[in-house]
């Protein structure tokens, strides 16, 4: 059996990892990777392959960056003739990602079975083009995977048949849980490159999605609304590469290789994208967690770490009724006096989501080969 796998972003590499030691631990089933970018390698591709111990891809499309239009029409070009070329017997696509739904419509255009890792994910705010994403990419598949409570009843509410639909659990638990002894290690190595003195509480800044990232507008308010944030504590940055230039004109403190340069007096410590097991490592010393980005909120939930979405919904409900999260919106005044409030009353742990065992790449593979 022919399992061709797509990936693209470093979520999809995290989540990858554990589904292809799994799938070659299996008798006559057979992985094949097809990486579609990202458009920033070195920076957020490359060190994720290395590090996670994935074997480097079978097939590079290379896209490049570009609008979203753009990106999709290139990577359905791109990956038609890898289709045809190695006819899989199954697809399988991650997340809501452009190139996810680049694949999975090429996928289906040709006839080939598509199984969606990460299918029902809804915020109900169908104007997110994440949000459309994933509606499209789930009808299109023909095996859906779940990994939280709410893709059930939102999958069953959209009338999709129960024997189409698997819970499964949460895969990029799979990796947090199996490189636990390296990234607990990493913790306090972190802040001392960072320049942060031992133990000294610091807040974490990821942003992922284009909500904040595509319009220079929204991202000069949230960086106001940090900015307060940091009259309190030191607020780390990792930078996605599209923003850098962005940043130009902020005065920033920005860390440059090992060594945080520049004034201390606003302490943003902004530096470039740290490889996953350096990131995990930062968000579990962290007091508190901002974000935008839905790995980062299941991240959270499962370390424990206090999470504010910056988003007016979350496509994942489980984080707040089980874990750490809460959603506070997009506007920037609302940042520091939330961070008050959260370090004042910091959520109790409870115990991880269901299925959030760390055996997850196991139950997705038994659905895979039962087709």
């Amino acid at each position: 059996m022919k399992i061709l796998n797509v990936v693209s972003t470093r979520s999809t590499l995290v989540k990858i990892a554990p589904l292809i030691t799994e799938m070659e631990r299996q008798r006559g089933t057979r992985s094949i990777v097809v990486h579609t970018g990202p458009y920033y390698r070195e920076a957020m591709s490359d060190q994720f392959f290395s590090e996670l111990g994935i074997r480097q891809p079978d097939f590079d499309l290379g896209v490049e960056a570009g609008s979203q239009a753009t990106q999709i029409a290139e990577i359905i070009k791109r990956i038609e003739p890898v289709l045809e070329e190695v006819r899989p017997d199954l697809v399988v696509v991650f997340g809501d990602l452009d190139a996810t739904l680049a694949a999975a419509l090429t996928a289906g255009k040709l006839g080939l079975p598509v199984a969606h890792v990460e299918a029902g994910l809804r915020d109900i705010d169908r104007t997110a083009p994440d949000e459309l994403n994933s509606f499209l990419i789930d009808a299109i598949s023909t095996k859906l995977l779940v990994t939280h409570q709410s893709g059930l009843e939102n999958l069953c509410r959209e009338g999709r048949s129960a024997g189409h639909v698997y819970f499964v659990g949460n895969v990029m638990i799979d990796a947090l849980v199996a490189f636990r002894p390296i990234w607990e290690g990493r913790a306090k190595i972190i802040s001392r490159r960072l320049g942060l003195e031992p133990g000294q509480p610091y807040a974490v800044l990821s942003l992922q999605q284009p909500l904040h990232i595509d319009g220079p507008l929204k991202l000069a308010w949230l960086l106001d609304g940090i900015q307060m944030l940091c009259g309190q504590m030191p607020v780390v940055f990792p930078v996605h590469p599209r923003l850098w230039a962005r940043l130009a004109g902020h005065d920033l403190v920005v860390a440059e290789g090992d060594s945080p340069r520049g004034s201390r007096d606003k302490r943003l410590i902004c530096i470039d994208p740290l490889d996953y097991l350096d990131f995990i490592a930062l968000l579990s010393a962290a007091r508190v967690v901002l974000t935008n980005s839905g790995g980062v909120q299941d991240e959270t939930t499962m370390l424990g770490v206090p999470c504010l979405t910056l988003r007016k919904a979350t496509d994942r409900p489980v984080t707040v009724t089980h874990g750490t999260n809460r959603v506070i919106g997009t506007d920037p005044g609302r940042i520091a006096p939330e961070v008050r409030r959260t370090l004042n009353n910091p959520p109790g742990r409870t115990a991880p989501p269901p299925l959030w065992d760390g055996r997850s790449a196991c139950r997705i593979v038994e659905a895979l080969v039962s087709h």
